[in-house]
């Protein structure tokens, strides 16, 4: 069956005029945003200072963001304690190198060391000659790391271990590749029947001769009799300014800039019960004889390596003040009647002697024998995370309160319960306001502090993120809309005094909690885009937030704010514009500016960089880790007034430097791309 040939013209005729309808309400749309002005007032008398903190990062033990990943600890499970006191205890990841006919591994209660007494025992069957001669290359255990250990060519690794045995040692300590072969570098420990009788700590030095990402530690023998092992370390000596921290990831942190440095949790302080809480006391003195425990919350055994000394000592590295959450006898499970909650308020108050007192004092002079005599600048404290809901909180938290400010009273203590809509019951410094929340949400609530009482406490934003489906393993979506709630906060930084994204870190093979800032496997990184959506706001920390006024005609899908800064590499003073585009529409912005003296400052040498991509789900991976980055371009001509285009689905910058002339008659951005 088919048409006419009239009835086709009007048919046609039909489709034309729905065609011409779409394309007209399509031009109007594009025409409203081309109507889209920014009003920014650069006079920095009308001005008002953010407060140096506004962006610091917060690290919580998840994810083995940790334990195998910023601590540069390659052995996973080193004391042989992850299966707890009794024995037998579970070894894992340790394997077994030979069977049942040349040794026998077991473990006992046999440590020189107090709090970690659990010891591997090797009884080996076999010998290098007679009737039982031992397999080439002996017999003994190996440690995969925390899936693979990366060695590198050329790189040295200390290797430290405690060993006893029956009679005289001669143990093969190697790296290798993950099955076994594969020679990268490898010693030979010695050592009479007398020499290691008792407990003997052995120290060695091994340097790569090729690289391997996924390899492991093997300590093997072909001497018969018993070997016990304990403490087993293997650590780069290329760590971040020397303390412990994987240079790589640490580097990612400093150049993000922070102001501070929350840690060690999160969930992490709280633990599902209380005998699985963090408990500094436990975390400092000589790694080998630190318990370690298990953190029930993201179900993961820890050495506790980096303890509450390496927190301080990385918040110093990296030039941030660093801001402690304790517990308060609150975990998630069960809680200390505020009754007899006075041992925690103790503790506390020795943790802050320890990163505090002077060298002479009873905890601080751990800390000097530590090697770091001078005090630590803690300043603030939290009294928990997430617990205000918690029956006995607020009790308990009156009680750490009272006790830290009669003692330190200069220290800002930090409480779980928000302030951001109704005033505080008890007395604070700061509250802990978290949200984490889809996109569309996260980026409508830019104004969620807009009417916040301008009196009273300071919000600290200390977890933030956008989750869920929009949010993938770390979308330009999820991103986009937490740049939205960051101008807000950024703009109302006269009650938020700091911010802060989590989780920070995530090792692939163990991901607890999704999306998180940077991605790393034993030898990959990456961040994604929410981690440099971050660093759009690394000057903004003590710079001059400007008065800014934006008009237009489109939806609320655009929100931009203004600040003045001084560079720290060419000491030069830039205006920074930030603009979010969070609509699918290009938007034509039109910058004016006014307060500028024509005399004395002039926009020039000035960058755009931006931040989008070709799908609002985009993400980086280790195959394409900078598929969504920032890019830089360079202006070649800039004015007082400037039309820009701010493309859909972008995060946008402009930084404008001022100089001593007149200003620049107004041009074109036209300009050569790079990539940062």
């Amino acid at each position: 069956m088919g048409l006419s040939k009239a009835s086709c013209c009007v048919a046609q005729l039909q489709l034309f005029i729905v065609i011409c309808l779409f394309f007209q309400c399509f031009a109007a749309k594009k025409h409203a945003d081309l109507n889209t002005t920014l009003t920014v007032n650069a006079s920095d008398a009308s001005g008002r200072l953010i407060p140096d903190t506004l962006f610091g990062i917060f690290f919580e033990e998840i994810n083995h963001a940790g334990a195998g990943g910023l601590w540069a600890e390659l052995v996973s499970n080193r004391g042989f304690e992850a299966g707890g006191p009794n024995i037998p205890s579970n070894i894992d990841p340790w394997s077994i190198i030979g069977d049942e006919s040349s040794v026998n591994v077991s473990t006992d209660r046999t440590s020189c060391f107090d709090r970690n007494k659990v010891a591997l025992r090797l009884e080996v069957l076999c010998d290098s000659k007679g009737d039982n001669v031992c397999p080439a290359g002996g017999v003994g255990v190996y440690n995969p790391g925390f899936w693979g250990m990366n060695i590198e060519e050329g790189k040295k690794y200390k290797v430290v271990f405690y060993v006893r045995s029956t009679g005289s040692l001669n143990l093969t300590v190697s790296l290798t590749g993950s099955d076994g072969v594969g020679n990268l570098a490898s010693t030979v420990i010695t050592g009479s029947a007398s020499d290691v009788s008792n407990w003997t700590k052995m120290e060695t030095l091994l340097e790569a001769n090729a690289t391997n990402h996924n390899s492991r530690l093997q300590l093997t023998t072909t001497t018969k009799g018993v070997i016990w092992l304990d403490q087993v370390s293997a650590m780069p000596l290329d760590t971040y300014k020397g303390h412990g921290f994987r240079s790589e990831l640490a580097q990612m942190l400093a150049d993000l800039k922070p102001r501070f440095i929350r840690f060690p949790g999160g969930c992490f302080v709280e633990g599902e019960w209380l005998r699985n809480a963090f408990r500094w006391k436990e975390s400092i003195g000589p790694w080998e004889k630190r318990p370690g425990h298990f953190g029930d919350v993201w179900m993961y055994w820890t050495d506790d390596g980096l303890g509450y000394f390496e927190f301080l000592q990385l918040a110093e590295d990296l030039g941030a003040l660093p801001i402690w959450v304790f517990n308060n006898g609150v975990s998630h499970n069960d809680q200390v009647d505020t009754s007899v909650v006075a041992p925690f308020v103790q503790e506390a108050l020795d943790g802050i002697e320890f990163a505090r007192g002077d060298p002479t004092s009873k905890w601080g002079s751990i800390r000097a024998d530590m090697g770091h005599p001078e005090p630590f600048d803690l300043k603030y404290v939290a009294v928990g995370n997430e617990d205000c809901g918690k029956k006995n909180y607020r009790g308990n938290y009156l009680k750490f309160y009272s006790a830290i400010k009669q003692a330190y009273p200069d220290i800002q203590i930090i409480s779980n319960c928000d302030g951001s809509s109704k005033p505080l019951d008890h007395p604070a410094d700061l509250y802990d306001y978290h949200i984490y929340t889809g996109a569309n949400d996260m980026f409508s609530r830019a104004n969620v502090f807009d009417h916040t009482s301008r009196i009273g406490p300071k919000a600290f934003v200390s977890e933030y993120a956008v989750t869920g489906k929009d949010a993938g393993t770390g979308s330009l979506l999820a991103a986009l809309g937490e740049a939205g709630f960051l101008i807000g906060l950024e703009k109302n930084s006269d009650v938020v005094n700091m911010v802060s994204y989590a989780p920070l870190f995530v090792n692939v093979n163990d991901r607890r909690w999704n999306p998180d800032a940077i991605v790393f496997n034993s030898f990959q990184h990456y961040g994604t885009p929410s981690y440099w959506v971050q660093q759009f706001f690394s000057e903004s920390s003590g710079a001059t937030l400007l008065n800014t006024s934006l008009q237009t005609t489109s939806s609320n899908s655009l929100i931009a704010s203004a600040i003045t800064w001084q560079s720290s590499v060419d000491k030069n003073n830039y205006i920074r514009i930030k603009v979010v585009n969070f609509g699918i529409n290009t938007v034509n912005l039109k910058i004016s500016f006014t307060g500028l003296d024509p005399n004395s400052a002039q926009l020039s040498g000035s960058t755009k960089t931006v931040l989008t991509s070709t799908n609002v789900m985009d993400e980086n991976s280790f195959s394409q880790p900078k598929k969504v980055v920032q890019v830089q371009r360079l202006f070649q001509n800039v004015g007082k007034d400037m039309n820009l285009i701010v493309p859909p689905h972008s995060f946008t910058s402009f930084d404008l430097l001022k100089e001593s002339s007149n200003l620049k008659m107004r041009g074109s951005d036209s300009s050569t791309w790079s990539s940062i």
